[in-house]
C-alpha cells in the first residue's frame, strides 16, 4: 500500500524505483557456472563484491525461468546459458523488475539461420509472436570479442525486448523506461538534434532505419563506449542512463 502510494511520486522526481535488489534467499549458480560469469563476462568482474551477488542471482533466476533451446546441432552448454543470460541481466540491472514477460524461451542456431516470420536469414531476432528470443551463437559471441565496437547482438536483441515489454507493462521499471523512451524520441525528432547525430558518424546508419532500431543500437553504444557517447551526447547518455537506471 505504502509503495503504490509513495512510489509514483518517488519515480517521478528521482527517475527510479524506491529500491532495486532485495532478495531474501538469494541465488546460487553452480561452481562452473559462477566461473564462467567469473572469467568472460567483464561487467560482473567490475561490480562490488555485494552487487556480484545481486548479479548472480538474477542470473541463476534467468537460466531457471527460461529454457533454452539448441537448432541445427548446438548443445546447450553452461556457457551458453551464462552469457546470453547474463547480457539481459546486464541491460535490465537496474531495475527492480529484471525478467520478461513477453519471452518464455532462448532459442540458439550455431550460426546464421533461416526465419520463416520474415521468409529471411538472420543472426538474431526477437520474435513476440512466438514469445521467443533467437541467436546465431557464432554471431552472439562476436559481439563480445571486440568490447568497444559498438556491435553487440544480444545486447541488440534484448533491446527489442526490453522495448517492447516497457510499452506494455505498467510496474515503476517499465513506466520510467517508456516515459523517457519518448522524451529520448522527441528530442531526436528536433531537426538541429537529429542533425547532429547524422553528422557526428557515431551512431551506425542502420540506427536511423527505425525507432525501434535506434534505440537498440544506443543501448549497444551505452554499454561499449560509454566514455564517447558521454562526451559526444551528454544530454542523451544521461536520458539512457536514467531510462535503465544505470549506476556508474
Amino acid at each position: 500500500m505504502f509503495r503504490s502510494i509513495v512510489e509514483p511520486a518517488y519515480a517521478f522526481f528521482f527517475r527510479k524505483p524506491i529500491y532495486v535488489h532485495f532478495y531474501p534467499y538469494p541465488k546460487k549458480l553452480t561452481k562452473p557456472q559462477l566461473k564462467i560469469l567469473e572469467s568472460e563476462f567483464d561487467f560482473y568482474q567490475k561490480l562490488s563484491p555485494r552487487l556480484k551477488k545481486y548479479f548472480e542471482h538474477r542470473v541463476a533466476s534467468f537460466i531457471e525461468v527460461y529454457p533454452f533451446y539448441g537448432r541445427d546441432g548446438l548443445v546447450i552448454t553452461d556457457q551458453v546459458k551464462i552469457l546470453i543470460a547474463s547480457t539481459a541481466i546486464m541491460l535490465t540491472f537496474g531495475m527492480r523488475t529484471y525478467l520478461f514477460t513477453i519471452i518464455d524461451k532462448i532459442i540458439v542456431y550455431p550460426d546464421i539461420y533461416y526465419s520463416k516470420s520474415n521468409d529471411n536469414y538472420h543472426k538474431g531476432e526477437f520474435n513476440p509472436r512466438m514469445k521467443a528470443i533467437v541467436f546465431s551463437w557464432n554471431h552472439f559471441l562476436q559481439g563480445f570479442e571486440i568490447t568497444n565496437d559498438n556491435l553487440n547482438l544480444g545486447l541488440h536483441e534484448f533491446s527489442h525486448v526490453l522495448h517492447f515489454q516497457g510499452s506494455l507493462k505498467k510496474d515503476t521499471s517499465a513506466t520510467i523506461f517508456a516515459v523517457t523512451y519518448q522524451e529520448i524520441m522527441e528530442q531526436i525528432k528536433r531537426p538541429n538534434n537529429y542533425k547532429r547525430l547524422i553528422e557526428s558518424n557515431y551512431f551506425r546508419i542502420y540506427a536511423y532505419t527505425n525507432k525501434f532500431e535506434f534505440i537498440a543500437v544506443i543501448l549497444e553504444h551505452f554499454f561499449e563506449t560509454p566514455t564517447q557517447f558521454k562526451r559526444e551526447f551528454p544530454e542523451l547518455y544521461e536520458k539512457v542512463r536514467s531510462m535503465i537506471n544505470f549506476s556508474e
